[in-house]
């Protein structure tokens, strides 16, 4: 079961009350969003006790989780959107939407757009953005390196939250990380060159690699760069 409350300073908290939980615990997710552990009956004022008398650690716990993805005024998103900020009156609440291929930030007096809830605003619209741009682009360019290589797959689905920068199902089902438009062009052919892989081989074993070659010959390049790279939003 999960409830959900909102926290002025860090947004939306979404509690996950669990029977095998022992205390209350939180962590930021991989899209911004500050969640919690809770023993199941747990009430929801305790969890908002928790937040308000910790609030200097779960700073910190946001610090050290967006800092990779720290969104700002001028900042490229994905392959074609930049983010603008714009300065409203302090009376007025943040807000973030995608106007042509910029991602208008109305930002009150007063807040800073470092804090996490203004985070979690601007992530949540370039969520919307990436998503749009990962549909436009990855499954044309799949088709064009599955047509060129005689791959077969069923069909690509998206997703953004977790770690990994995709998958492939045993019944053919491509699974595709937004995330994957961070990325440089060569890494990004690398990922569909991995998954293709898989609709031969679902392993990682010396035939899997080299169906990798096949399709990319400088894989172990690219696998070591994308090691340095991270599918959080």
């Amino acid at each position: 079961m999960t409830k959900t409350f909102t926290d002025t300073e860090f947004g939306e908290v979404t509690i996950h009350f669990r029977s095998i939980a022992s205390a209350i615990r939180v962590s930021v997710g991989t899209d911004g969003r500050l969640r919690a552990s809770a023993p199941k009956f747990t009430p929801v004022a305790a969890v908002k006790l928790m937040v308000n008398t910790h609030r200097g650690k779960i700073r910190d716990l946001f610090k050290k989780s967006i800092a990779p993805t720290l969104y700002a005024h001028g900042q490229q998103v994905g392959k074609s959107h930049h983010i603008v900020v714009v300065p409203v009156a302090a009376t007025l609440k943040t807000s973030a939407r995608t106007q042509g291929l910029n991602i208008i930030v109305r930002l009150p007096a007063g807040e800073s757009v470092t804090s996490p809830g203004v985070q979690r605003i601007i992530r949540d619209c370039i969520i919307d953005a990436l998503r749009r741009e990962a549909k436009a682009h990855l499954p044309r360019r799949l088709a064009q390196l599955a047509a060129q290589h005689n791959y077969h797959y069923e069909r690509v689905r998206f997703s953004h939250a977790g770690t990994r920068w995709g998958s492939c199902s045993s019944t053919g089902t491509i699974s595709l990380n937004i995330a994957l438009m961070k990325l440089p062009d060569e890494l990004i052919d690398y990922v569909l060159a991995h998954e293709l892989a898989h609709t031969v081989h679902m392993n990682h074993s010396t035939a899997f690699w080299a169906e990798v070659r096949t399709l990319d010959p400088h894989y172990t390049l690219h696998r070591r760069q994308l090691r340095q790279q991270t599918p959080t939003i």
